[in-house]
């Protein structure tokens, strides 16, 4: 057969010659595998399009020493070659040409001619195959000059026999990889836009007789206790022989018996009494021995298969896992890494499901196509349940600009669509079907529906009744609602979802995307896993998304920094819309992740009025392997610590009271009650906290705080008042309205005038609801606010003295707020600040008051929550304590730079140099929230990327009465909850105290 390069226009041809998708096992010939990888380098040829490829390239004579040298796996655009382009919705070729299915472009279609040498000592007995894991998006293979095959599908494996044009000794193996075909139509994901050989390559040799399919399916029999094992076997070879089979836990054999070959296909059955179930709680795995011998009973072929039994069904209307009702806490992943790209290493995705083990993510759904197989081992192996979702999107061919429009959408009913759909659903569930933990097959993502998915939901079914079927397109055509199994949604907000699950609903509920984590986000998060406990109907949900998808990219000057979309001048693109992670692209926890950790914790632990109640909302584990930390601390400082074992079942609350004794002193008091592990695991040591609750005692002092001071001198200027103590010294100015000097240990604080702040820098999801045109009235407000200083007002006793400056709003309507300094004899400057709200304005970003100081106050101490950056609807994971930090630290690495770093029911904050001197900020009325960076609001503002941001000049104290949340059901307009809104009616007063940090002097001390 010769190659024909119509096939990449032609939905119709999306194989030829591949071998039969067949499962993942791992098979071995006198114990050893016969696999031998062609990963590496190799020879390359690079071409915009197929007119100006090296036709002959493949053929044994042609000399490809010019070529250049690419690593394989991996994607040209990040080795030299192509444009890298990130899009989302649309096709990457919107605007660029106008195309339609299934045709392609004749001008830009990037084509890598690869070519590999590879060494063959002797021919097998049975026969060899060449296997590729992941080619993006169609390919045509030669070997030898011989044309072998062609394959699209870029996230499944494709394979080739090549037994009878390999011979013993040095062979040549081409391959032409072509960006663009009809698969591109369907391969619409919201990723960067790679092409070449990007997973594995490697050949591999089977005996003459070769077990070359299985599906070991292990279930749940009498009541969940015992298990039968369901083994069917494709065989490979016209040998008689016979098969030993074994079953293990451990080094102990629960099952063994001998099978005759008698057939090409064989099916067993087997009873195993009294089986430990597989969970991700508990992910109990058995090992399937299967030993192939030939009738003269020399052993042929060896393998092994990890086995869970477990039972994955709907029961009265709800999805259950061993009997019990799921929930989800899930999570969207793509593979990804900032240099790799999708082509990842096993080193990524053991960080990766550690990471999710950490952070009590038990559900993954692999967006929007199948994973590498040993993604799928750690699944079984860690305990993580997976939706595994078909290489299949279509996103722009029916829905433009958010508007459903699927008047020439694919694959819809068209039947020229109906095998290549087919082909990759099925390559999916043969690879796939033997890991227990894979629950739910999907269809695919975001492609409308039609009969063609149909056709795909009902092959799942019928190929594997052991699992369940996911598709959420059907939310747009209701006509094909059947295809679904469970009503599935992406950012439905909480009282849309609450519409659903009161309307006696046929199924249960799940969002397959929810709480779009771009940039400062994930805020409200609470609101949807409220809805666990209300109603049994929904059963979770899958965060938007793992990890941010950004590049490495080294700028003109040499510096490396992550790019987004539009960073490589590739146009279309959907610039930051990659960057939805609550993982940086380079690994680092987002903020984002601690209130994930704490909201997706199946033990939930209330500490009340000093009594520590412990909720285990686990199916299966009980908490007798870990231990509960009981610590009292007053703003830090440990007055009291223990150690418990309490074994509470799963399903069960357990009742114990905290400990303290009745607390007298003045102060606040945190009582922590934490759930670490109690041994070591796969993926975290002993002692790691999964759990915590916290309860927070306030005892108020009684009588007047006192501030005597043995000096005091008010000094009266014609435009400066000055006042003097034993360790301070401040200046108020008449003219510039506020304090311009405040001096502690002969240090100066003050750079200009503290001025008050009613906006912050817009964060993604701010901009996604066009913010800066709907509170841009509270910009001019604090850009253009003006001082009035015939308001001036000062009041002077004996040890204080008080200054008021008015501030009118440079907004419309104009409003004025106040500020009022009280310096006391003993150093202490108080400042109140006041919003009287205001009619006629939009909701307020926040209140507060911005202090300009030395960059050289970089060392931040502060009794609040933390230790990452919090908001009032993103704090329920946030911890009160006293947490060291800098300026940098603070600076959240989001890729567009904007409101980050802020931390809520602040107590105190202390900003202080290296030799320990500096200024106190202390709550006097309630708590505060506040962020130390080295940046304003309006330096953010005005960067797009974190490089832009200019050299640290300043340290940039904020200190904030309220803020609004950052929100997060969505990042394209969706509104923050009103209730973590600010009314603009509303008065706000901030009231804080000013005090010296330092060394020598006895500064610092406050009054309890």
């Amino acid at each position: 057969m010769k190659a024909e390069l119509a096939w990449l226009g032609d939905p119709e041809v999306f194989q030829v010659n591949r071998q039969p998708a067949h499962s993942d096992h791992i098979f071995k010939v006198k114990g050893e595998s016969t696999r031998i990888s062609l990963n590496g380098t190799w020879k390359f040829c690079y071409a915009e399009n197929p007119s100006g490829r090296p036709v002959e390239f493949y053929q044994m004579d042609y000399d490809c020493s010019g070529f250049d040298d690419i690593q394989v796996p991996g994607h040209i655009q990040l080795q030299g070659y192509d444009r890298c382009q990130y899009i989302n919705t649309m096709y990457p070729w919107d605007g660029q040409e106008f195309l339609r299915p299934p045709h392609i472009s004749q001008s830009y279609n990037p084509t890598g001619s690869y070519v590999k040498e590879f060494h063959v000592d002797e021919m097998p007995e049975g026969r060899m195959y060449l296997s590729f894991q992941g080619v993006e998006t169609a390919f045509y293979l030669w070997v030898n000059g011989e044309f072998i095959g062609y394959s699209e599908d870029t996230f499944t494996p494709s394979e080739f026999d090549i037994t009878d044009v390999v011979s013993a000794g040095v062979n040549k193996l081409a391959v032409e990889v072509y960006k663009r075909s009809s698969a591109s139509w369907i391969e619409d994901q919201d990723f960067w836009r790679f092409s070449g050989i990007f997973r594995d390559v490697y050949l591999y040799t089977t005996p003459k007789l070769h077990v070359r399919d299985m599906f070991a399916n292990g279930e749940l029999t009498n009541g969940y206790q015992d298990g039968k094992l369901n083994i069917r076997l494709a065989m490979q070879g016209d040998e008689t022989g016979y098969i030993r089979a074994f079953l293990k836990k451990t080094d102990d054999v629960v099952w063994y018996e001998e099978i005759s070959k008698k057939a090409q296909i064989l099916e067993i059955e087997a009873e195993i009494p009294s089986v430990q179930p597989w969970s991700a709680e508990i992910p109990n795995l058995y090992t399937l021995y299967l030993e192939v011998y030939d009738q003269k009973d020399h052993l042929i072929e060896s393998l092994t298969q990890n086995v869970g039994f477990r039972n994955f069904e709907m029961i009265d209307g709800i999805m259950c896992i061993n009997g019990k009702r799921i929930i989800f806490k899930g999570i969207n992943r793509h593979e990804f890494n900032p240099r790799r790209g999708r082509s990842i290493t096993e080193e990524d995705m053991l960080w990766d499901i550690r990471f999710m083990k950490q952070h009590n993510i038990n559900a993954v759904r692999t967006c929007h196509y199948p994973d590498q197989s040993r993604w799928y081992e750690l699944c079984d192996e860690y305990g993580i349940y997976l939706i595994d979702e078909m290489n299949l999107e279509s996103h722009g061919s029916w829905q433009k600009m958010g508007a459903c429009e699927p008047s020439w959408n694919v694959p819809a009913s068209r039947p020229e669509w109906m095998g290549c759909v087919m082909d990759r659903a099925i390559s999916m569930l043969e690879r796939d079907k033997n890991h227990p933990s894979v629950v739910i097959w999907s269809c695919g993502n975001e492609s409308y529906a039609g009969d063609v998915l149909a056709s795909v939901s009902e092959y799942f079914h019928k190929a594997d009744p052991s699992r369940l079927v996911h598709y959420e397109g059907v939310f747009w055509n209701r006509e094909y609602d059947y295809i679904s199994d469970m009503e599935s949604r992406m950012y439905a907000k909480p009282a849309e979802i609450e519409v659903y699950l009161k309307s006696n609903p046929s199924k249960p509920y799940i969002s397959c995307e929810y709480m779009h984590a771009m940039g400062n986000s994930l805020g409200g998060m609470e609101l949807y896993t409220e809805l666990e406990e209300k109603y049994p109907g929904y059963q979770g949900g899958f965060i938007w998304d793992y990890m941010d998808q950004a590049i490495y990219q080294t700028l003109d000057n040499e510096k490396e920094v992550l790019a987004y979309g539009g960073d490589f001048d590739e146009r279309a693109t959907d610039y930051c819309f990659c960057t939805n992670g609550i993982v940086f692209a380079d690994r680092v926890p987002s903020p984002k992740a601690q209130e994930v950790k704490f909201l997706y914790s199946d033990v939930k632990i209330h500490v009340c009025n000093g009594v520590v109640t412990i909720d285990n909302q686990w199916l299966f584990q009980n908490t007798a392997p870990y231990r509960f930390c009981f610590t009292l601390e007053k703003e830090g400082e440990c007055i009291a610590r223990s150690e418990h074992l309490i074994n509470v079942e799963p399903g069960q609350k357990t009742s114990l009271p905290f400990g303290h004794e009745v607390l007298k002193q003045p102060g606040e008091y945190c009582c922590t009650v934490s759930m670490v592990l109690g041994q070591d695991t796969l993926w975290e040591s002993a002692g790691y906290e999964v759990a915590f609750g916290q309860e927070i005692i306030k005892v108020q002092s009684h009588g007047a705080k006192q501030h005597p001071g043995k000096i005091f001198e008010v000094i009266h200027g014609d435009v400066n008042i000055g006042v003097r103590t034993e360790h301070c010294f401040a200046m108020f100015s008449k003219q510039e309205g506020g304090i311009i000097s405040l001096v502690y240990g002969k240090k100066e604080y003050i750079t200009r005038v503290p001025k008050l702040s009613y906006w912050r820098a817009t964060t993604d999801n701010d901009r996604g609801m066009k913010t800066e045109a709907l509170l841009s009235q509270w910009q001019a407000a604090s850009l253009g606010q003006r001082y009035l200083s015939d308001k001036f007002e000062m009041e002077e006793s004996e040890d204080k003295v008080t200054f008021t400056f008015l501030y009118e709003a440079g907004s419309i309507p104009k409003f004025t707020s106040s500020v009022i300094y009280t310096m006391y004899a003993d150093g202490t400057l108080e400042v109140a600040v006041s919003y009287p709200g205001a009619e006629q304005m939009p909701y307020i970003p926040l209140f507060g008051m911005d202090f300009k100081l030395k960059s050289r106050l970089n060392q931040v101490t502060y009794y609040g929550k933390g230790p990452m950056e919090n908001y009032w609807d993103r704090k329920a994971g946030a911890k009160k304590g006293v947490y060291k930090t800098t300026p940098e630290q603070n600076l959240t690495p989001y890729l567009i730079p904007q409101e980050c770093g802020n931390r809520t029911e602040v107590g105190w904050i202390k900003v202080t140099d290296a030799q320990n001197e500096g200024i106190e900020f202390a709550a006097l009325e309630g708590d505060f929230e506040c962020s130390v960076l080295p940046y304003s609001a309006y330096e953010l503002e005005n960067a797009m990327h974190l490089y832009e941001l200019p050299a640290v000049n300043y340290t940039w104290v904020r200190m904030i009465a309220k803020q609004m949340g950052v929100g997060g059901d969505d990042s394209w307009g969706a509104p923050i909850h009103d209730e973590y809104l600010i009314d603009p009616k509303e008065p706000l007063t901030l009231r804080f105290a000013v005090r010296g940090v330092s060394n020598d002097c006895g500064l610092g001390k406050r009054d309890e």
